[in-house]
């Protein structure tokens, strides 16, 4: 319905439509956000701004479901640590408010009009390559936004971008620190390998020894601290049998959904601007004179195409497609609501200057019969007594288990069954365990010391437990039988890597005398030769190249240097540095990217040096 007037979004119609947009934002979104920040108390101040409670808990709910789509089914709830992840999300705030204060002192700011582009433009509110309403709200609902608060976290993003361009664009780098950078990063190494055999089955174990490994790391061999909880779970979907709806309710709610389908006009417009350059009086002596032509006979296609100064909709005889009610601009819209099938309007004034109106068509909508709805709004009713009869519930369960001193009387008041958990530490289990809040609550010192019941936890939207400690299991010292095959695999890695290490030092210094010839096979194996090794070569392991490139230069061809490396499976390596080739001068298009990546580079170290400033000169404090 609204396509063709999006496609045409340069035009007069899509700065009425984002001017809509931009009032249903203000009258979804800002009474939310007033209540939520006016009745809550403050996270924390900066330079005398307030954050939050709640919008702390919006950044902790942000990372978490970033976490959950990054990680998809991998995903661990219970690896989450509340604390920190409260933590982690203040500082991001906090970073954020600084850097907005900053754009703001360094005047940087941006039109609403950049702000309403980037938003029709966006791929990810967009279906088929056209902006859509409906995709808007499904993505920002995602994100957990209102229309409101995701337009206010977009300009601020914007402002924190403008701000970081302009300190990352301003990196400065010299032709001497290029061809620095250059001569380091195009130099290749020749060198030679030899891996040195690591053999844990090799080491002979003592009893003594296990048992004195056993005794000096006696802490990391303890059983976890669990407990076992009881749980009461109240689902949603439960009251769902419980709920009828009567036939006047259903037959109420098919009249209001009906009552809001509108019939569709198709409108074309020729539109003479009034602004800067042409006045009032001008504007609405062409817009008359083209009325004039208009009664002469001549085409109203035409002379849109020849006079209107709506670029989206002029080439195309001046049509705007099929709209309904709440789209146009008031005045506009009345106009073409009195309008006949093909009659053109008098000359209609709005902000945008003077309009003549033609009415192309009408589309009457097509309303569905009751029965074709009946499913669909008798479960839309259910929902809302459902939904009302869930939060009801749950207050019932939170008040009885607050003064009972167990969870049976909960359970009889609302009908629920007792459940216990299986062992589970701070890290979390399975099931009800999984849920950070859960493990939470359940390690509290309310529940785990002084044996009370749980408030009332939500697991997801549909799903709420209370819970209360049932056993303890506290941590214990693992007896020495139970590990000891674990402390021999480890001492045996030890003490072969130690092995190894020495025979390598005994090695290369065997090599540096000369006494051991460098072309001669040790152990029977023969050197790995590798030429012109480049930072990123391939068939090498990373440990190895970083090593590689920390060498020292040889002193001379016959004089090489060494060192020895140790893998992240244990096993080591000597490396033998033959020779450093410089590269060649680079050419010109390398110098230019050579170019770019430092001042990058050095753009981000600015902005990061700018935001420790902030940091250092802020009055910060943190409740």
């Amino acid at each position: 319905m609204l396509q063709n007037i999006r496609d045409n979004s340069q035009g007069w119609i899509a700065k009425t439509i984002i001017g809509v947009i931009v009032a249903l934002m203000a009258l979804t979104g800002f009474d939310a956000i007033f209540k939520a920040t006016t009745h809550s108390n403050d996270a924390a101040k900066v330079n005398g701004e307030e954050i939050s409670q709640n919008e702390l808990s919006q950044a902790v709910d942000m990372q978490r479901r970033q976490l959950m789509q990054q990680l998809g089914k991998d995903f661990d709830a219970s690896l989450l640590d509340e604390k920190m992840l409260r933590e982690s999300a203040l500082k991001g705030l906090i970073d954020r408010k600084l850097l907005l204060q900053g754009a703001e002192k360094s005047k940087f700011a941006f039109s609403e009009a950049a702000l309403d582009q980037v938003i029709l433009l966006t791929p990810e509110f967009q279906v088929d390559g056209k902006f859509s309403s409906e995709r808007f709200d499904q993505v920002i609902r995602q994100l957990g936004y209102s229309r409101m608060q995701f337009r206010q976290m977009l300009a601020q993003e914007m402002l924190i971008g403008q701000l970081r361009a302009g300190l990352a664009g301003s990196g400065f780098v010299t032709d001497a620190q290029v061809l620095a950078f250059a001569r380091l990063e195009k130099q290749t190494r020749d060198f030679a390998s030899l891996n040195i055999k690591v053999d844990p089955a090799a080491v002979k174990l003592t009893d003594d020894e296990v048992k004195a490994y056993y005794d000096e790391h006696a802490k990391e061999f303890m059983t976890p601290d669990q407990v076992v909880i009881d749980y009461l779970e109240l689902k949603k979907a439960s009251f769902f049998d419980e709920i009828s709806v009567k036939d006047e309710d259903l037959q109420a709610a098919y009249q209001k959904e009906t009552a809001n389908l509108a019939e569709q006009r198709r409108a074309a417009h020729i539109l003479i601007e009034v602004n800067d350059k042409v006045t009032e009086a001008q504007a609405k002596a062409k817009i008359e004179e083209v009325q004039a032509r208009l009664a002469k006979g001549e085409k109203f296609e035409a002379l849109a195409k020849e006079f209107s100064q709506d670029p989206g909709s002029a080439n195309s005889g001046g049509d705007l497609g099929y709209a309904g009610p709440g789209v146009y601009d008031p005045a506009f819209e009345k106009a073409l609501y009195s309008l006949a099938k093909d009659q053109v309007s008098e000359p209609i004034r709005t902000d945008f200057g003077f309009h003549l109106i033609k009415l192309l068509g009408v589309e009457a909508p097509e309303v569905p019969t009751f029965a074709s709805l009946k499913d669909k709004l008798t479960r839309e009713l259910k929902t809302q007594q459902v939904e009302q009869r869930f939060v009801e519930a749950t207050k019932q369960l939170e008040d009885s288990a607050f003064e009972a001193s167990d969870l049976a009387q909960p359970a009889q008041d609302l009908k629920l069954t007792v459940h216990t958990s299986a062992p589970f530490g701070r890290e979390g289990g399975e099931g009800v365990a999984a849920n950070r809040a859960v493990v939470t609550a359940a390690f509290s010192p309310e529940v785990l010391d002084e044996g009370a019941n749980s408030t009332a936890i939500e697991l997801d939207p549909e799903t709420v437990i209370v819970l209360r400690a049932k056993e303890h299991l506290k941590p214990s010292q693992l007896p020495l039988e139970s590990v000891t095959a674990s402390i021999r695999t480890q001492l045996a890695k030890e003490h072969a890597s130690a092995a190894a290490k020495t025979k390598a030092d005994g090695l290369i210094a065997s090599l540096r005398d000369g006494k051991t010839p460098l072309d001669k096979a040790i152990d029977g194996q023969n050197w790995k030769v590798t030429a012109a090794a480049t930072r990123a070569q391939e068939g090498v392991d990373p440990t190895v190249l970083q090593a590689l490139f920390r060498m020292p230069k040889p002193a001379a061809k016959d004089k090489p240097t060494f060192s020895s490396v140790t893998l992240a499976d244990g096993s080591l390596v000597i490396v033998r540095l033959n020779g450093v080739n410089e590269a060649a001068a680079p050419t010109d298009e390398e110098k230019a990217q050579y170019r770019r990546f430092l001042a990058s580079r050095i753009g981000q170290q600015d902005f990061a040096a700018y935001r420790k400033q902030l940091e250092s000169e802020a009055d910060v404090k943190r409740y």
